[in-house]
């Protein structure tokens, strides 16, 4: 996945989920925060940023931020970019196979997920979650409760009871990383419902990006730890 016309700039602050204040060149301007999580550890006043110049008629902010640096680390934090990538690495063949067919945001039973893909004769429901909270290595999902990610590993271990195979996804928006867990700490439901989910057979696969100023692409499986 590439971006066009990437700027650095500095973050200023955050008035709310979907605006941040960041300069450029000097100037403060309104830019459109491409994600609605929390990224308390990433915004940090003065820290390096990566925004995507978008201006346009129809829209209030001319610039998207993309990515910021994290000590040596560029994280990106485009809630958008992790399911782009998985379909990139998907239709290459990045899971041993390139699917006969693929179909983004399929609704089964009461859930919508963001993959369905077939191959080899067998069908498959996946859902992407991107991660960007780090520590010491260790990434962990979710930064803040998620009822509606509980619900899909719940929806996923249905579809694998009727036949299907099913798997979630992690997108590490980073590289460079030690594992993958559940955030324990601030969303144990969750937590259970991911060890659920896998004791009833769901693939639990997490993924790391390179990434650099103006891309984001699959790089490695990353080990997985589903006990606390």
């Amino acid at each position: 996945m590439k971006y066009s016309e990437i700027r650095e700039g500095r973050f200023v602050e955050r008035p709310n989920r979907f605006i941040a204040f960041c300069e450029v060149d000097g100037e403060v301007h309104r830019c459109h925060v491409k994600n609605t999580g929390r990224c308390r550890e990433l915004l940090t006043p003065g820290a390096r940023v990566f925004l995507e110049y978008r201006p346009g008629p129809q829209r209030k902010t001319s610039y998207d931020l993309v990515a910021v640096m994290k000590g040596q680390r560029i994280i990106n934090m485009d809630s958008y970019a992790p399911n782009i990538v998985f379909g990139e690495y998907l239709a290459e063949g990045g899971l041993g196979f390139k699917p006969d067919y693929i179909k983004p945001e399929c609704t089964h039973g009461n859930s919508r997920y963001d993959f369905y893909f077939e191959y080899e004769g067998k069908k498959c429901f996946a859902e992407v979650k991107g991660v960007t909270l780090e520590e010491n290595g260790v990434v962990r999902f979710p930064d803040a409760p998620t009822e509606r990610g509980r619900k899909h590993m719940l929806g996923l271990a249905q579809c694998v009871e009727e036949g299907y195979e099913a798997m979630a996804v992690l997108v590490i928006q980073m590289d460079k990383v030690r594992y993958f867990e559940p955030n324990y700490k601030t969303d144990p439901d969750f937590a259970r419902s991911l060890i659920d989910a896998q004791s009833a057979g769901v693939k639990i696969l997490a993924l790391d990006c390179c990434v650099t100023r103006d891309s984001i692409k699959i790089k490695d499986r990353v080990r997985v730890h589903l006990q606390s």
